[in-house]
């Protein structure tokens, strides 16, 4: 999880592929009993741990090696062999086949894969550990945060730092439009949006905001983020045609879209994007005045210093919710324990220190330009946050933020509601209640066959 690696594509291409990641699992541990025991660690015996996690940047592995050093200082007698740039699949594969190679330790970048993680039994349930030493999960980890990393009261992960989205937007573009203050509600919003377009015959010399669903972080999930949908009922199955609030997101982007001259002229648009994670990106060089984007956008926009002043805010809602006005969508990274490890005792240790020590959990947020993931160190007058950043630690703490629920198949619902915003934003899909039926149909069939 960091400024350079697309936490979108992560979450995508995990989604497509959850299947088989599912499959994988589904062999891997399902029904086992934990092998983890006592391993005496407690008692002071010398104890080497795994940790596999995806970081590889030199200022990341810094980063989380510091950590782990400061872990082994306060536990002499565990030791911690780190393993960096470890993709999912490679994860999983090693989880499935189990042994002495496999990790003891895993995190993860794809909060898609949970769900999976929990119901194939492969993590190890935390529940139990969070009581032995009595954590109040609720009272330690923001509400969200929480969220994506349990399953049907499976905690079989904790949040490492999160990812929060919000609103960028070019305080020289607001000024030339007359724009004194950034929108709240998405009527504010399209009004906002329309008056910082500049047309530049069938294009644009400046578009206010790119709606369409190809345009980066504006994806389903991202918007929904400002509507609190349940996606799934209590029974289980897809909520999206029954939930008022999923047609009601996808109307107003739809509207959105036709508002700022349609779906071909904004995908014609869109092709002239320079690369997300580089200086070409289109809220960079002025190309779209306003963004949705994550907090570490602020450590990219800070790099590269484009040619006017910029600031954040919460991304607006719905002009009926402008009570809820300061929440977001929330991801991030998991680190959980391999259920078939024979060290869970140590591993714990170390799972507790990175998720639950403030010093630690702050020094790394620190280091990687990342939200902390506890409301201790939301708080912590140590972390490093300016009027920008702050923006997005008030967004991980408004208990109105939100997330995408783990499913038994990965992010695969995410995919297929994704699916039909494409097909209805463009006009593939005129008939948005029978898309939506379609639609959660689907994702039904999906899990069931995942179960």
């Amino acid at each position: 999880m960091h400024a350079t690696t697309s936490r979108r594509a992560r979450r995508t291409i995990a989604a497509v592929t959850g299947s088989a990641v599912l499959a994988l699992l589904a062999t891997a541990c399902t029904g086992t009993n934990s092998a983890g025991g006592n391993d005496d660690s407690a008692s002071g015996k010398d104890v080497t741990i795994t940790f596999w996690h995806g970081w590889s940047q030199d200022s990341e592995t810094k980063a989380i090696n510091d950590n782990i050093a400061a872990f082994e200082k306060a536990h002499p007698n565990i030791h911690v062999k780190a393993v960096g740039n470890i993709a999912d699949d490679k994860t999983n594969q090693a989880l499935r086949a189990g042994g002495d190679d496999a990790p003891d330790v895993v995190s993860s970048f794809t909060t898609n894969n949970v769900g999976t993680f929990c119901s194939s039994n492969v993590f190890a349930d935390l529940n139990p550990l969070l009581k032995k030493d009595g954590i109040d999960a609720a009272k330690t980890f923001p509400a969200a945060m929480l969220n994506y990393t349990q399953f049907k009261g499976n905690q079989c992960s904790l949040p490492l730092l999160g990812d929060v989205f919000g609103l960028y937007y070019n305080k020289k573009a607001f000024a030339a439009a007359g724009i004194t203050a950034p929108p709240k509600t998405f009527s504010e919003f399209a009004d906002a949006a329309a008056k910082l377009t500049v047309a530049d015959g069938d294009g644009f010399k400046q578009l206010g905001f790119m709606p369409n669903y190809h345009g980066y972080e504006s994806t389903t999930e991202h918007f929904l983020g400002q509507f609190g949908p349940s996606y799934f009922g209590s029974d289980g199955k897809s909520s999206i045609a029954t939930d008022p609030k999923v047609a009601e997101m996808l109307t107003w982007q739809k509207g959105l879209v036709d508002k700022l001259g349609g779906f071909d002229k904004l995908e014609k648009y869109r092709a002239s994007f320079g690369d997300e994670f580089s200086a070409k990106n289109p809220f960079h060089t002025g190309q779209v005045a306003m963004a949705i984007d994550g907090e570490w956008r602020t450590a990219s926009l800070a790099t590269d210093k484009p040619d006017f002043e910029w600031a954040t805010a919460p991304f607006p809602v719905p002009d009926a919710e402008v009570s809820t006005y300061g929440r977001g969508y929330q991801t991030g990274t998991i680190i959980g324990i391999a259920k078939n490890s024979k060290k869970q005792a140590a591993a714990w240790e170390l799972v507790k220190y990175l998720t639950t020590n403030t010093d630690a959990v702050v020094s790394f947020a620190n280091a990687i330009h990342n939200v902390p993931s506890t409301f201790e160190a939301l708080n912590s007058p140590k972390l490093d946050a300016d009027a920008n950043f702050k923006t997005f630690l008030d967004i991980a703490k408004n208990p109105n933020s939100g997330t995408t629920p783990a499913s038994v198949n990965g992010g695969a619902y995410i995919v297929s509601l994704q699916n039909l915003g494409y097909d209805y934003e463009s006009g593939k899909q005129t008939d948005l209640a029978a898309g939506l039926a379609a639609t959660a149909k689907e994702i039904d069939a999906a899990v069931n066959q995942a179960k």
